[in-house]
């Protein structure tokens, strides 16, 4: 998660510079890809697994992070045998709750927390399908939610740091400067308005150190990602990468 790159605008012109910038968005993508699958559905058995099998990191320059990361290593050392279904009810409790209570869950939309009345359906879904549907995406047809939910706009931002490397390794760093700077105005205009809101409310209605971990992971993540991005596309950084 930590983004090292400091270069002069000289080597930043370079194919070195290119090819670890593309290999750092394509870091970004797995991190988005990790995420969204976490908030997407329920953690099932070959998941569950898989995130035991993986080394998560121990320092990532942010504190934020790194105490998630540190809640969900704990956790998922301690699986046991109901641990799927711990995880089950937790994710129901935390992001679905009671639908009759306005606010009785970390629901994981962003007009919930954007519109007046926390209403799904709302401008910021609209807003959001304009954009996916610029790109040439549209949502699954197996996926019933709304195109704002917290999994979809992640999601996005794993396809566009992934077309961004491919970009950078082909040479087109006239589309992949465009494309860092949807990601830049994304971030800042959707994720980053309404994700810390929804995790301080998974703080309070999770159950589990997975997913109160995981908001710091997400809050952490985000940060990160958004300064990364600032500073890449800022006035003194070439345009051209």
């Amino acid at each position: 998660m930590t983004n090292n790159i400091k270069l002069t605008p000289e080597e930043q012109q370079t194919a070195d510079f290119r090819k670890d910038l593309a290999n750092l968005c394509e870091q970004r993508a797995t991190n988005y890809g990790f995420l969204a699958r976490m908030y997407r559905v329920e953690i099932d058995p070959e998941v569950l697994d898989s995130l035991r099998a993986m080394r998560f990191p121990a320092a990532t320059g942010n504190d934020t992070a790194d105490s998630g990361y540190r809640l969900l290593s704990s956790y998922l050392g301690k699986v046991w045998d109901n641990t799927i279904t711990e995880l089950a009810v937790d994710y129901v409790k935390t992001f679905i709750g009671n639908t009759n209570e306005l606010d009785g869950a970390a629901f994981p939309f962003e007009s919930v927390y954007t519109s007046e009345k926390r209403l799904l359906m709302q401008e910021a879904r609209d807003e959001v399908l304009a954009i996916y549907r610029a790109y040439g995406l549209d949502k699954s047809l197996i996926w019933k939610e709304g195109e704002d939910h917290i999994a979809l706009e992640l999601e996005f931002m794993k396809i566009l740091s992934e077309r961004t490397a491919k970009a950078l390794r082909s040479g087109n760093e006239s589309n992949a400067f465009t494309l860092l700077t949807t990601q830049k105005n994304f971030l800042e205009d959707h994720l980053g308005a309404w994700v810390p809101m929804l995790t301080v409310d998974m703080r309070h209605f999770a159950k589990t150190d997975f997913y109160k971990g995981l908001a710091d992971i997400t809050d952490g993540f985000l940060e990160v990602d958004k300064e990364f991005l600032e500073d890449l596309l800022s006035e003194d950084s070439p345009k051209s990468a």
